[in-house]
C-alpha cells in the first residue's frame, strides 16, 4: 500500500527531569547490557483512539507528567551513559538531567495511516524524536537515553512513539518502564506496581577467572562473511507472513514425531522463517546459514542466581543454530528445527549468560556477527501492546520499523483472527522467491498440494 504524506509540527524538544530529586551515582552496566550489538536505540510507537473519557486532556502534557514520576524511579534513565578505559565499560552517571520529550502535532486523522498490524509503521519518521538507527556505538556516550514524542492527529487521537538505549534494557524491561509510565499517567498513586531493581551484577564477569566455558559462535563470523547476498543498504522491500491456528498446526505436524511436543510455537515458525528465508535468498550450497533468537533467563527454574522481579536490564543470551545452505534446502523441515531446538537447550544451560559475560571482557565487547544469519526475537508475550495510558488499549503498540532482523509479534490477518506476525524485508526478488517458499513449506498439509493454495489462504498478511 501507498504510505500516506502527513505534515507534523513539532515542539522544540525539552528535557524532562524526576519529579523530585534523586541520587547522584555512577551504576555500572552488565557485561550483557553494554556489548558492541546493544550499543543503539530500540525504538517503538504507540496508537491511540480519541476517548470520549478523555475529551478535553491533552496526552502529551499527561505523557509528560507521567515521565517525570516514573523517572523518579527510573532514576539512570534520566543520567547518561560514560566509557571506562581500558576495556570499554560502560556506566551509567545518574546526573537527573532528563529524558528528552517532544510535543508536536500532525494535520491527519489516525485513520489515515490505515491499519497497521505490523512494522514499519507509516510515517514513523515523523513520529520519533530522531532518526531510526542514527545512534550507535560510541554514538550512545553521553547522550540522553530516552526520547518521547506525543503527536495529537486532528481526530483526537495521537500517536506516541520511543526510542530508548538497549544497554539499559531489554524488551521486557522496556514494557516494564512504559507501563510504569501508564499507571502514573492513568493516576495510579504512589510506586510503580513493579518497583524497578537494578541487580546489574548478577550478569557481570567472574573477575577472577572471566572463563568461556561455552562455544558462543553469535560473536565468531562465518566464513567468507562479506559474500552475503543481503545487506542494509540494499533496495529492501517489506512483507508480513501470518501464522494462525491452521498455520501453526500445519509446521507441527511436518515436526519429527519426537518434536511436536518438546517445539514452542515459536520454534515451528523460526525455524520454517529460516529455512525458506534461506532458499530464497538462494545461498551456495556450502555456504554456512544461521538462525539466531533471543533465550531469556527471566522466570527459568532452577536459574542461580534468578533473576529478581523488577529486574528492567539485559537478561538474555543469543542462540544459534547452523547448516550448510545445501543441507538446509535438501533436508526436511525436521533438520531445521532440530538444529533450532538444540541450539535453544544450550544457551539455556546453567553458566551459559555468565560464559557470555566473560566473553565480552575477554574479547572487548565485541558485536554479535550478523552475515548469513536471520536473527529473530519473540515479543508475542512481553506486553507491549497492552501499555495503556488511559486512552484504553493502543490501536498498534510494537516496533516502528523492522530491518533483516525481525520479530514474531501477536498479531491478526484480514480475516480478524488473532495469531502472529513475523515482519520481513528483502529484496523484491527475494521476497517474491520467499512468498513461493512458505507457499510451497505450508501448502503440502493445508490443501494436499502447493498448486492449490493461494497466498491469502495461507495467511499473508498485508502492510
Amino acid at each position: 500500500m501507498a504510505m500516506p504524506t502527513i505534515l507534523v509540527r513539532r515542539n522544540e524538544p525539552e528535557l524532562v527531569v524526576p519529579a523530585v530529586p534523586t541520587p547522584y551515582e555512577f551504576k555500572p552496566l552488565s557485561d550483557i547490557d553494554d556489548q558492541e550489538g546493544l550499543r543503539f536505540y530500540r525504538s517503538g510507537i504507540y496508537l491511540y483512539r480519541q476517548s470520549d473519557a478523555k475529551a478535553g486532556a491533552d496526552p502529551a502534557a499527561v505523557i509528560r507528567a507521567a515521565l517525570a514520576e516514573a523517572l523518579v524511579h527510573y532514576y539512570p534513565l534520566a543520567g547518561r551513559i560514560r566509557e571506562a578505559s581500558p576495556g570499554r565499560k560502560l556506566l551509567v552517571e545518574c546526573t537527573g538531567e532528563g529524558a528528552v520529550f517532544v510535543a508536536a502535532d500532525a494535520d491527519a486523522a489516525l485513520e489515515e495511516l490505515g491499519d497497521v498490524m505490523g512494522p514499519p509503521v507509516p510515517c514513523h519518521g515523523q513520529f520519533l524524536c530522531e532518526p531510526d538507527g542514527a545512534y550507535t556505538g560510541a554514538a550512545v556516550v553521553g547522550r540522553p537515553l530516552l526520547f518521547f514524542q506525543v503527536t495529537r492527529m486532528r481526530c483526537g487521537g495521537f500517536v506516541w512513539g520511543f526510542q530508548i538505549c538497549h544497554c539499559l534494557a531489554d524488551a521486557a524491561g522496556v514494557v516494564q518502564f512504559l507501563t510504569a509510565v501508564s499507571e502514573f499517567a492513568r493516576g495510579v498513586p504512589g510506586a510503580p506496581t513493579v518497583p524497578p531493581v537494578w541487580a546489574r551484577e548478577i550478569f557481570s564477569a567472574r573477575r577472577l577467572t572471566q572463563a568461556i566455558v561455552r562455544h558462543h559462535p553469535e560473536y565468531e563470523p562465518v566464513p567468507d562473511a562479506g559474500r552475503d547476498k543481503v545487506s542494509p543498504g540494499d533496495a529492501l522491500v517489506h512483507r508480513s507472513f501470518f501464522f494462525g491456528r491452521r498455520e501453526v498446526a500445519a509446521l507441527r505436524a511436518l515436526a519429527p514425531p519426537e518434536l511436536r511436543t518438546k517445539s514452542s510455537r515459536f520454534d515451528l515458525i523460526a525455524a520454517f522463517m529460516w529455512r525458506c528465508r534461506a532458499n530464497a535468498l538462494a545461498y551456495d550450497a556450502g555456504d554456512l546459514v544461521r538462525v539466531q533468537f533471543v533465550v531469556n533467563a527471566r522466570g527459568r527454574k532452577g536459574r542461580s542466581p534468578a533473576v529478581p522481579k523488577g529486574f528492567y536490564g539485559n537478561a538474555f543470551a543469543f542462540a544459534v543454530a547452523e547448516s550448510a545452505a545445501g543441507e538446509l534446502r535438501r533436508r526436511p523441515f525436521g533438520h531445521a528445527l532440530l538444529l533450532l531446538v538444540s541450539a535453544k537447550v544450550q544457551a539455556m544451560e546453567e553458566g551459559h549468560l555468565e560464559s557470555v559475560a566473560n566473553l565480552m571482557v575477554a574479547r572487548g565487547r565485541p558485536r554479535f556477527a550478523v552475515a548469513r544469519t536471520y536473527v529473530v526475537s519473540d515479543i508475542t508475550r512481553s506486553g507491549l501492546r497492552d501499555v495503556d495510558v488511559g486512552w484504553g488499549c493502543a490501536v498498534y503498540g510494537g516496533p516502528a520499523t523492522a530491518t533483516l532482523a525481525t520479530f514474531h509479534l501477536a498479531g491478526r490477518n484480514e480475516a480478524g483472527e488473532e495469531g502472529v506476525l513475523v515482519p520481513m524485508r528483502l529484496p523484491a526478488p527475494a521476497m517474491e522467491r520467499l512468498k513461493l517458499e512458505v507457499a510451497r513449506g505450508l501448502g503440502k498439509t493445508l490443501a494436499g498440494a502447493p498448486s492449490r493454495v493461494s497466498l491469502s489462504e495461507i495467511g499473508f498478511a498485508k502492510l
